[in-house]
């Protein structure tokens, strides 16, 4: 009896089945650096004596953390992925123009698809898991080794089960859902753990939702997050997969070291306060904490259903005049849809301002770095100190839609304030 973690797993080592704690190597079906990780691991590729990749189909390159360049060192990481791609004829290097936030990008794409073994030197790999897949982060050094073999060793991880219920509020969604839970078995609370995530209020959620929710599963310390995938998985990779798929699922009798269960009815907007993402207060306790700064986007929340949402809350309404609301879609297919349907004009409107894609300020790289004592609510994934900026800023970490709502009233509040 296995858990859908464990199925994905054994089926890329060759077993019948593997147990917790069992060492195993594992064929990759893709391997992922942006332009801060890719640099280490392509100097230990070289370092190792190696010719080729094992697969240039299967490497993705993709620069989006200083990107577009914001100075001479960001333009001399990004120029290594480019030079290392021409090298090796890599189909997966994205340019800036075709760029988007690496992990919005890769399942927009279709190139991550239900029961893949993902890994990415990037912590927030583990959002593919909202597709049924084992993605998890790792170092630059296991990604040169990856790149060379194809494979990479695990060790299996023990999986907890989050059962969740009840009716979502208006406003209420993947990120609130998250949050809650990460509030609730705080940052350590699933070290090297698969988080996997059931019941209702999770199978009514749109992909955007999952993906939003398995993204922030590393900040609970998980090694993956993970939602067996289901007729709205279907609909959504049918469409897009540049390959083969297949759907697994926990057996009814699957080993769980911990069970959780959460009744959502009732619950109310989700914040994050500084500096833990395991700080977590309902939005109706912090009406009193002013902000500078507003931030949509980002790989947890920058997909067009975040955008509608925040675009919903402003319209018709204007940005605080001591605020900066910046809005940054997480690719190119989501910057042209908002053009489309015209959000874009209602955040220029509102006087926001819209960006290209780059995950920017999340990490304090770059569009929307925080001064001193400067305040942010974002929908980013982390707000430890100096996250966004000066180590005496503070970030807290909310939905689109109270982002949104925060940003007009200059001060963390909820969209209803402002009917």
């Amino acid at each position: 009896m296995m858990t859908i973690t464990e199925k994905i797993l054994a089926s890329h080592c060759g077993k019948k089945e593997v147990v917790p704690g069992e060492l195993i190597n594992a064929k990759l079906d893709l391997v992922l650096a942006n332009d801060i990780t890719a640099p280490i691991a392509i100097k230990e590729f070289r370092t190792a004596g190696a010719k080729k990749v094992f697969d240039p189909e299967r490497v993705a390159l993709i620069p989006d953390h200083f990107a577009p360049n914001k100075d001479i060192p960001s333009a001399e990481q990004c120029n290594m992925l480019r030079q290392f791609s021409r090298e090796h004829n890599l189909s997966l290097y994205f340019e800036v123009g075709r760029m988007g936030i690496e992990h919005a990008l890769l399942p927009e794409q279709g190139l991550v698809v239900p029961g893949d073994v993902v890994i990415g030197a990037d912590s927030h790999t583990c959002t593919y898991g909202a597709l049924g897949a084992f993605s998890t982060g790792v170092g630059s050094t296991d990604v040169a080794a990856a790149m060379i073999t194809g494979e990479a060793w695990f060790k299996v991880p023990e999986s907890m089960k989050f059962i969740y219920k009840g009716k979502l509020g208006k406003w209420i969604g993947g990120k609130d859902i998250i949050l809650r839970t990460i509030g609730d078995i705080g940052v350590d609370g699933a070290l090297y753990r698969a988080m996997e995530f059931i019941g209702e209020p999770i199978k009514k959620l749109p992909i955007s939702g999952r993906l939003t929710i398995c993204n922030m599963a590393i900040e609970a310390g998980a090694k993956n997050g993970i939602i067996e995938p289901d007729e709205i998985t279907e609909k959504y990779v049918a469409r897009r997969a540049k390959r083969k798929y297949k759907f697994y699922k926990s057996d009814k009798k699957a080993n769980y070291a911990d069970v959780h269960e959460y009744d959502l009815t009732g619950m109310e907007p989700q914040i994050a306060c500084p500096h833990m993402p395991e700080n977590v207060k309902p939005v109706s306790r912090l009406s009193s904490v002013n902000i500078d700064q507003s931030i949509v986007g980002s790989c947890t929340n920058g997909r067009i259903e975040d955008i509608r949402e925040a675009a919903k809350v402003i319209k018709g309404h204007k940005v605080h005049p001591y605020v900066r609301m910046i809005v940054l879609p997480a690719t190119q297919a989501v910057y042209k849809q908002s053009i489309k349907e015209g959000l874009v004009d209602i955040f220029i409107d509102a006087g926001a301002a819209f960006s290209t894609p780059t995950c920017g300020p999340c990490l304090g790289g770059h569009m929307g770095v925080l001064a001193a004592g400067e305040r942010a609510i974002s929908t980013t994934n982390r707000n430890f100190v100096g996250r966004m900026g000066h180590p005496k800023s503070e970030v807290y970490l909310s939905s689109p839609a109270i982002a949104a709502a925060s940003a007009v009233l200059g001060r963390i509040g909820r969209p209803e304030e402002l009917q």
